[in-house]
């Protein structure tokens, strides 16, 4: 028995230490990486977590812009009827009190934008058709008087600069598209707007019964979510395509006055390319301003532009701290520094047409996510009290 004893002893124990052993390797597996991660600094893990978010996030963006840019008279339709009708969903509202149909009234509207488009098209070629041979000739007497300024002022000689302007000259022939290409861009740019057309009359008909429609396929707590995030975004966008309307035809209101008082011509075109520029915000008043200069300086000299100058700068220092604050509104408004990081981003991604679209998108989806987690925080609160 005593024999025993000592085998009735250790069997329990190496049979614990057994048990022990494997239970403990899976255990010390699931821990160290958890222990690894808990040894790290605090602002370690937060800067792991935001950039591992960051890289999602950008590689989605990049992933969406790639494809926008395969399919780009699509996507240039698309971004174009979405900010019509917005545009134009108060005219719509308008004809609709007046008890007219859904499809009366959406074509209404469209026929109003045409009229509305072919009226100033063939307004600013009747008015300025017959001056571009006189521009013509006052550029050519504008860049032999910016030739002779530069030769005077700077250490650059009569041949260096001619060298200078040949290569410029190749690489723009160089770059220059090819009939081929030429008429392909012509028919896709065509193709584009009759599509952006025919889509904007069925978004003015049937767009509300859409987005019910989407609505519905929405299930669950998040419906009202949703629904609030889609009318804030909505609403944003809407606001922000009237109010940078009214912006940027005030600029070229101001800015096509002064040009007129200084004598400079063809200034319902450079009043015109204002109000296009003012659609890209700060980017598109800057080159819109340039040109104006650089036509009153081949034009008239430099008193001229200088005095050019000055009137761009006063009508955009006006437009910048009076008329935007008034105009747009507080949930509209984007700061500097974003504006410049998304034209760029957009510029970068689909050229002219992604520098348009760029500001509007980060607006409504900052007003989207900001409306969502408002939502989200209230009820936490609720949830909390």
């Amino acid at each position: 028995m005593a024999a025993d004893e000592p085998g009735a002893d250790t069997a329990p124990t190496q049979g614990t230490a057994s048990r022990t052993g494997t239970g403990a390797a899976p255990a010390h597996g699931d821990t160290g990486p958890r222990q690894a991660w808990g040894a790290l600094p605090w602002l370690v893990r937060t800067a792991v977590l935001w950039s591992a978010c960051l890289v999602v996030v950008v590689a989605g963006l990049y992933l969406v812009g790639r494809i926008a840019v395969l399919l780009a008279p699509l996507a240039i339709a698309l971004a174009a009827t979405v900010f019509l009708t917005a545009l134009l969903d108060p005219v719509l509202l308008l004809l609709r009190r007046l008890r007219l149909p859904a499809a009366l009234a959406a074509l209404l509207t469209v026929l109003l934008l045409l009229g509305i488009l072919v009226g100033v098209g063939a307004l600013v070629w009747n008015l300025t058709a017959s001056q571009f041979d006189q521009l013509s000739q006052e550029l050519t007497q504008g860049v032999d008087r910016s030739r002779d300024f530069v030769t005077s002022t700077l250490p650059v000689t009569d041949a260096q600069l001619d060298r200078l302007i040949d290569q410029a000259r190749e690489g723009l022939s160089g770059s220059s598209p090819d009939p081929v290409s030429g008429a392909r861009t012509a028919t896709e740019v065509l193709g584009s707007a009759l599509l952006a057309l025919v889509l904007l009359f069925f978004l003015l008909k049937d767009g509300r019964s859409m987005w019910h429609w989407v609505l519905s396929r929405v299930s669950g707590p998040n419906r009202p979510v949703a629904a609030e995030a889609g009318r804030a975004g909505w609403q944003t966008l809407g606001a922000y395509s009237r109010g940078t309307m009214l912006i940027a035809a005030i600029d070229a209101i101001g800015i096509g006055l002064a040009l007129v008082v200084l004598r400079v011509p063809l200034a319902l075109p450079l009043a015109l390319i204002t109000f296009l520029g003012g659609f890209v915000p700060i980017i598109g008043a800057t080159v819109a301003g340039a040109v104006a200069v650089l036509v009153a300086l081949a034009a008239n000299g430099p008193t001229t532009a200088l005095l050019t100058l000055a009137a761009v700068i006063a009508v955009q220092q006006i437009e910048g701290n009076l008329l935007e604050p008034l105009v747009m509104k507080r949930q509209v408004r984007l700061h500097p520094a974003v504006i410049l990081v998304a034209v760029t981003a957009g510029t970068l991604i689909a050229g002219i047409a992604g520098a348009f679209v760029s500001v509007p998108i980060t607006a409504v989806l900052w007003r989207v996510i900001d409306t969502v987690q408002r939502r989200r925080s209230a009820a936490n609160g609720l949830l909390t009290a």
